[in-house]
């Protein structure tokens, strides 16, 4: 189904926020009209109530026989069972749109955040956003599935009713009516209030779910540091303060719910008290006056509920807004509009050319400072540097998360800016320093690298990276599961299912950061062979933090403050004396002791 762009929110504030929702459920129209259908059946049911309640009162109480009243309980009793039957119609289907709307709100917002690059997750928390998928989105569903079904029962309710009542007593209806500018302004005038702090209040709960990941994410160095009382303070702090905030919230609802309430029953009592008054002049019937009392309960309390209802909506129009800000939200990177198709078969050339790049975060430091570099199919260059030096930029830039300020990177001759994202990354295959292991089985963190290979092909993978004998061992085989960031297996293994990911990808350009760096002696030469397969036949750009792996490159790039200061082989650097000689001294010097 094609994704339904909403209108930019103009305030998470603005009750008009609740278009995204309606945008969502107009999906299903035939859901929609049976739930209204349902809806206006309930309604119409319960008014008939105080009717048939007047016939009986009098025929039944003025002398009336049995057999003349017995018609008005059987009409009654067909009114309870319709009304039961479209309350529940009505439950079921707005509960359904409900959970449907959430769904698909929910998907949406995923999709957006798929397309967007990372500068906006470097901006925007990660857990944060995750909040707002989980509790904003509960927020929605409540208001879908219950607050605004509702609203309109409670409507229809209303208005039926009033206009039942001029049926039944015009001059005690006209009075009714009169209190009904006396009860919307303390709505109007608190409803400003609630708003600001509904949102509020959805923003410390954001905080709160944000800190939790946070904490649970990191809990070895928590426990490691013996930082657990800190952390439970700081998360009590964080608790506390969305408490202090939702009070405030609970506080302005009840007390704009109590005024309502004061002034609704103040009016009917006072306009009862006239009834009582015109029952006594022969005016008016006990049937009358009896139906009229029980309609101007069910009137007055349809509109109480909505007073509590439009409390609700603020919630939801504060949790549409925070929603709508991550689908209305751009990616930075996206296709040109007629890419330009890069060669096949990929050749794997990468050039950067005069590349002027700082990070959008970080504004004033050039990551890279006119920087030109090419490198040629089949080639393998290591980047060597300093922290700081600008070496994982580079593969930044090549994958094209970030486009230059200045310059053009270019892969097989075509300019990243001029072809299709995906089509570059199919390109390149990364093995990071910190591998990335999802929450799922072997098989499907292996297919990450090509999700269509068989099993066949996933264990060819698994053997040239060495991991095919660990991956045996494990209980369940290709299909066991790894746990949260792979915390069943070792980190040499972590690197080595990486590396058969690399292989699967069969790209003819191939980013590897240093992925030796943390491992064990066993652990990095089992990891070295499997990475000196995988590079076989590719172009390789290495960012090496140890010098020891860079010796067989066929060229050294030595970066420092986004520049190419030294390039050569490893003997030649040496023999200069330049930045690289003084640490490949520093580092063997540091090996030796």
């Amino acid at each position: 189904m094609a994704e339904t762009s909403p209108p930019t929110p103009a305030s998470g504030r603005n009750i008009g926020n609740i278009l995204l929702i309606w945008r969502f459920a107009a999906r299903y129209p035939g859901r929609i009209l049976l739930a209204a259908l349902a809806m206006l059946l309930a309604a119409g049911a319960t008014l008939a109530i105080p009717q048939r309640l007047q016939r009986i009162i009098d025929r039944g109480f003025t002398g009336g026989g049995t057999d003349e009243v017995a018609p008005y309980f059987h009409y009654l009793l067909m009114i309870v069972v319709v009304l039961a039957i479209a309350t529940a119609l009505r439950f079921y289907f707005v509960s359904w749109l409900g959970e449907r709307v959430v769904a698909d709100v929910r998907t949406a917002v995923q999709r957006n955040l798929l397309t967007l690059a990372p500068r906006f997750f470097e901006e925007n928390r990660p857990s944060e956003i995750a909040s707002r998928l989980t509790a904003d989105t509960s927020i929605i569903e409540q208001i879908v599935g219950t607050t605004i079904s509702v609203a309109a029962r409670n409507l229809v309710m209303g208005i039926g009713g009033i206009v039942y009542l001029f049926t039944l007593a015009p001059k005690l209806t006209a009075m009714l009516l009169l209190g009904i500018p006396v009860i919307v302004l303390p709505i109007v005038f608190a409803g400003r209030r609630l708003r600001a702090v509904s949102r509020q209040s959805q923003d410390r709960i954001a905080d709160v779910g944000a800190m939790t990941a946070e904490t649970l994410g990191a809990m070895k160095i928590v426990q490691a540091f013996g930082q657990e009382e800190r952390e439970a303070g700081r998360f009590a702090k964080a608790v506390e303060t969305a408490f202090g905030t939702a009070r405030r919230r609970i506080a302005l609802r009840a007390g704009m719910t109590s005024i309502v309430i004061l002034l609704v029953f103040g009016a009917i009592t006072m306009v009862m008290w006239q009834g009582v008054v015109d029952v006594a002049a022969g005016r008016l019937t006990g049937g009358k006056i009896a139906a009229f009392m029980l309609t101007g309960a069910l009137v007055a309390g349809a509109f109480g509920a909505l007073t509590e209802v439009y409390g609700d909506l603020l919630r939801g129009a504060g949790a549409a807004g925070r929603l709508a800000e991550l689908l209305v939200e751009v990616p930075d990177i996206a296709p040109p509009a007629n890419p330009v198709p890069l060669p096949d078969p990929g050749r794997g050339a990468l050039s950067f050319e005069q590349v002027e790049f700082r990070y959008p975060t970080r504004p004033d430091v050039a990551a890279l400072d006119d920087f030109t570099l090419s490198i040629d199919p089949g080639e393998m260059v290591a980047i060597v540097g300093p922290s700081g030096a600008g070496k994982s930029t580079l593969f930044q830039l090549a994958q094209r998360f970030y486009d230059p300020q200045a310059g053009s990177v270019r892969i097989d001759g075509v300019a990243l800016t001029d072809a299709d994202p995906a089509a570059i990354r199919a390109r390149i295959a990364m093995v990071p320093q910190e591998t990335v292991i999802f929450a799922a089985s072997a098989r499907d963190n292996l297919r990450y690298g090509r999700w269509e290979a068989d099993d066949a092909e996933l264990w060819a993978a698994a053997e040239a990276a060495n991991a095919a004998t660990f991956l045996r061992a494990l209980p369940e085989g290709l299909d066991t599961y790894l746990g949260e960031g792979g915390a069943r297996l070792s980190g040499g293994q972590r690197q080595r299912l990486a590396i058969a990911r690399a292989l699967l990808r069969d790209a003819p350009l191939l980013l590897l950061d240093e992925a030796t760096s943390a491992l064990d002696a066993e652990s990095e030469r089992l990891v070295q062979r499997a990475l000196d397969r995988l590079m076989q036949g590719r172009t390789t750009v290495v960012i090496a933090h140890r010098l020891a792996t860079v010796r067989a490159a066929d060229r050294i790039i030595v970066m420092d403050h986004g520049r190419i200061v030294e390039q050569g082989r490893h003997d030649e650097l040496v023999a200069q004396g330049g930045l690289y000689s003084r640490l490949a001294r520093l580092q063997f010097e540091g090996e030796a002791a």
